[in-house]
């Protein structure tokens, strides 16, 4: 069972299980390629075609002229690329170099919906999630890319303790529109451009190795990193406060953190012919916050519109609990160039209602796989998985301020799901 080509055949599957997330997540920040025996690199892509479609709130009172409007399909698709290299330098010392793209997001809503009518004073000819004649709906995209350089000690056969720095970057963009943001009068008409910044961070972790029966277990800490932008906000209507001096509006950075998790991965060999695996995986998105600088600044004053005694504003968007996600895999070598494999998928989500910028409470999954080795020194794989995506309540950040919960809460989005594709070429020397 040593070195047994299904180890890799199982594990080459295993990015698709975080395409779709819970928050931002969308690589789930992999290990295993830097745990491989030997030299090894391998370069992976993945593509994912969400489907999110819902229906405006039944019940909100701020906007009952609405209520039960549809919701168009708001998923966007997107892909992304994971690579790795390791080289196992001495008997004792391995390095490696980890590229992904842990966080990110796309959403795109339709211009192409329900409106109030013209006649209502204000407000007319606004729709849910866009602002009417002017063809703008709401939109986002968050990018961002990681490199972690990994030094590994290896005292014998069984253990391997790691660590390196990450060097990650983010870039991205919003655009907010309609009655959700408080239509063109209020946060309807905010557009925040977020110019790239990267920023350092750091990972360690310890693997645990039975060779004989192909047996890996491994635990991997990655910290949270701090980034500063200086975002280009524009307020819309709302640009008029900067210029108010009794607002004492002061021009500043942004601050985001992107949060710290934890991977635990497991392995073990049924037989010479069959690999069973498991990855659980935990980020800490409950202290996460985004609320670029002058969108924050304005939310204060909005925020006392509506409650007058409350003076904290509140965030473009954040997440009221932890994300865990566990998939399990069941690999089965069929010859000496042909592997396949299986997995079941769960994650969590991060909280219920959640951000209007993705609204999917985590998810349930089945994938399957397949491997070609034309020799002992490389392999091709591709898998395809279907997410069936957790119902999910939207609402706008002003959900924080007291009393205004309800109001917040834009629509809901039920029965979704998704798809994702992933190839993987691996090559040992």
């Amino acid at each position: 069972m040593k070195k047994n080509i299904v180890a890799v055949s199982i594990l080459s599957f295993m990015g698709v299980n975080s395409a779709l997330a819970a928050a931002l997540d969308r690589s789930g920040q992999p290990i295993l390629p830097f745990l491989q025996d030997g030299n090894y690199f391998e370069v992976s892509a993945f593509a994912l075609d969400p489907h999110v479609s819902g229906k405006v709130k039944p019940g909100n009172p701020s906007l009952s002229i609405l209520n039960g409007a549809n919701v168009h399909d708001m998923g966007e698709s997107y892909s992304f690329v994971n690579a790795a290299l390791k080289v196992q330098a001495t008997e004792h010392f391995s390095i490696g170099l980890l590229y992904d793209q842990p966080f990110g997001a796309k959403a795109n809503y339709s211009s192409d919906e329900s409106v109030i009518p013209k006649a209502v004073p204000i407000v007319g000819n606004q729709g849910m999630f866009h602002n009417g004649n002017t063809g703008e709906s709401t939109n986002a995209e968050v990018k961002s890319e990681n490199i972690s350089l990994i030094i590994g000690f290896q005292p014998n056969k069984n253990w391997n303790l790691y660590v390196g720095p990450a060097y990650q970057s983010v870039k991205g963009n919003v655009q907010l529109r309609g009655m959700t943001y408080g239509g063109v009068q209020g946060l309807g008409g905010y557009t925040a451009d977020i110019p790239e910044d990267s920023s350092v961070g750091w990972l360690a972790g310890v693997a645990y190795e039975i060779p004989e029966i192909a047996l890996k277990a491994a635990v991997t800490y990655r910290s949270s990193i701090d980034h500063k932008f200086d975002i280009q906000e524009d307020l819309g209507a709302l640009e008029v406060l900067k210029q108010n001096p009794a607002f004492g509006y002061v021009d500043a950075k942004t601050k985001v953190t992107t949060p710290e998790s934890v991977n635990l991965d497991f392995q073990t060999g049924l037989n010479d012919k069959t690999l069973l695996s498991a990855n659980i995986r935990w980020v800490n998105w409950k202290d996460f916050v985004i609320r670029p600088h002058d969108f924050g600044f304005a939310s204060e004053i909005l925020a006392q519109q509506l409650s007058p005694s409350y003076k904290d504003g509140f965030n473009l968007a954040d997440w009221s609990k932890d994300q865990w996600s566990v998939n399990l895999g069941l690999g089965r070598k069929l010859n000496e160039q042909w592997a396949v494999s299986g997995q079941l998928g769960w994650d969590s989500g991060a909280g219920n209602p959640v951000t209007t910028l993705g609204p999917v409470d985590g998810y349930w999954s089945v994938g399957a796989g397949v491997q070609y080795n034309p020799t002992s020194s490389y392999f091709v794989a591709a898998g395809v998985k279907y997410f069936w995506l957790g119902d999910a309540t939207a609402q706008a950040g002003s959900y924080s301020v007291p009393g205004n919960s309800l109001n917040a809460q834009s629509s809901e989005f039920k029965d979704n799901y998704a798809i994702a594709y992933g190839l993987k070429f691996g090559y040992k020397f």
